[in-house]
């Protein structure tokens, strides 16, 4: 069990939920992304998510597409994002999580990104074009460095889907509130419910969903189905705006009730 695992177990005992951010690391600088993993984690985020900027993010938005672009600009790489992850280390103990596309993983060495990843202090990584069918390979290097690997799921997912990505899933299951890209609307319905049943049906692994929460309301409602809530196209907007986003941020996190 690593820092996920206990970051959820810990939250599930106090009654609480998990609030986890995005943003892109490099956007708008290196230096940049260092100081807001700082601010996010005292305005109460459990866990991070930091993006690697890649040139096809077939799973994002424009909001997220062009934070990608600012930071590939910025001459931001996998390699360089890795570097960052042992800086924040010296301050922070943090869970943190890349999202990042297979290509960069394949281009670095599967294994030799996996020893990085877990030397510097990553904890899981979430690869959306990664698929648990053609993932072996990966997965065995991620076990063997005690990396998380996070899959995803969404109200499409067949019953047979739902059993091979719990059965892949480390840390926990991250479940797509819509079909489609980050920053599309939240659209909270039956099959929303149905879907997220039947993974609480087939698996003691937490929960989090993610893709279309913007606001506070959005993150309550979203926080009372799952074990915890992903924000990520909402904060990059104010990043790219030069705002400030810990008071946002604070508005966000799921309340865990008084003992």
């Amino acid at each position: 069990m690593n820092k996920i695992s206990d970051t959820f177990k810990h939250l599930k005992k106090a009654g609480g939920k998990a609030f986890i951010p995005y943003i892109m690391a490099g956007d708008p600088s290196l230096d940049a992304t260092k100081g807001l993993v700082a601010d996010l984690e005292s305005a109460g985020a459990d866990i991070i998510e930091l993006g690697v900027p890649f040139s096809d993010p077939l799973a994002d938005g424009p909001t997220i597409q062009r934070a990608s672009e600012r930071a590939l600009a910025q001459g931001v790489t996998l390699r360089k994002v890795l570097a960052l992850v042992e800086e924040i280390r010296k301050a922070s103990q943090i869970p943190l999580i890349l999202m990042t596309y297979y290509n960069p993983v394949f281009k670095y060495g599967i294994e030799a990104f996996a020893k990085e990843a877990a030397r510097v202090g990553v904890d899981g990584v979430i690869i959306p074009d990664l698929i648990p069918d053609e993932a072996e390979d990966f997965l065995s290097c991620a076990r063997q460095y005690n990396l998380d690997t996070i899959f995803l799921l969404a109200p499409t997912s067949t019953e047979d889907r739902i059993r091979k990505v719990v059965k892949a899933s480390r840390g926990f299951i991250y479940y797509v509130s819509i079909t489609g890209i980050t920053g599309a609307k939240l659209a909270i319905g039956d099959p929303m419910k149905d879907t997220l049943d039947l993974i609480k049906n087939s698996t003691q692994k937490p929960v989090a969903i993610g893709f279309g929460i913007s606001n506070p309301e959005e993150a309550a409602e979203a926080a009372d189905l799952a074990d915890g809530i992903i924000v990520g196209s909402a904060i990059v907007r104010l990043i790219a705006e030069s705002r400030d986003i810990k008071d946002f941020a604070r508005s966000l996190k799921p309340l865990t009730p008084n003992p």
